[in-house]
């Protein structure tokens, strides 16, 4: 079915609304190399990625998406050129002053995972008071990994576990999947039924190594700032063709 970009606001009529992903979580890979073909520096592929991903979210809203986690900085991203860096941690802190009203108006929580006392001060008061705002909402939730590694994440949850069992706590025998994930940056967070990378690159790059255990995988040739609604609607198409049996036989 070929569907019109102009009706995208509402959910497509070829999708089923009961078999919708209640989380998405997105590799947002691409920004530099759309800058490039377009003879443009870095910094506007990054500029543009940020419209992209604010179009996303409305449309996870829109079409009735419950929660989107962004990929927006990994823990081996500290390794790009310095300039490229500071324009990044500049941009998070700017996007997340300007933004912060028009999200408590679209009744969105914003919640930050990952490694935050690294980052920048001013960045992080900002991180805080974005959280703390809007905290009570009760719209869609929007988690952003920062200066995030699934590595890291796991082995900060089991020194966590680890601290609680050395002081009495935490029996070892009691220590099972529903415990490792309280200790994760993510508790409380449903995992992801859909992870979806642009750029075309076949991995997934240390992002949510726990959580995605069962995820479907959706790998697009479109560079992020260019991953519109219908971008959006064919992986959502994939999606719902894809037979989730969790490891165990379908018997239909």
């Amino acid at each position: 079915m070929t569907v019109n970009p102009i009706s995208l606001k509402q959910l497509p009529p070829d999708l089923d609304r009961d078999r919708l992903p209640q989380h998405v979580a997105v590799i947002m890979d691409g920004n530099g190399r759309w800058a490039k073909q377009k003879g443009r520096p870095r910094i506007l592929g990054h500029q543009k990625g940020v419209d992209t991903l604010k179009d996303l979210l409305r449309c996870c809203r829109d079409w009735g998406v419950p929660a989107l986690t962004a990929y927006a900085f990994s823990t081996e991203n500290w390794g790009r050129p310095l300039e490229e860096v500071e324009f990044l941690m500049t941009l998070f802190e700017r996007v997340l002053r300007r933004e912060l009203q028009e999200m408590m108006e679209e009744n969105v929580r914003i919640r930050f995972v990952g490694n935050l006392v690294a980052l920048p001060d001013s960045l992080q008061q900002e991180i805080a008071r974005s959280m703390t705002d809007t905290q009570n909402n009760s719209g869609i939730q929007f988690t952003v990994a920062t200066n995030y590694g699934g590595r890291q994440e796991i082995v900060q949850a089991c020194r966590a576990i680890a601290s609680k069992v050395e002081q009495g706590y935490l029996r070892v025998e009691d220590i099972d999947e529903a415990i490792f994930e309280q200790h994760l940056y993510t508790q409380g967070l449903v995992n992801p039924d859909l992870i979806i990378r642009t750029s075309g690159e076949m991995r997934i790059s240390n992002f949510l190594l726990w959580q995605i255990a069962y995820a479907e995988i959706y790998v697009t040739e479109t560079l992020w700032p260019d991953f519109d609604r219908l971008e959006f609607h064919k992986a959502l198409t994939a999606y719902q063709k894809r037979d989730r049996r969790f490891g165990k036989v379908n018997n239909k």
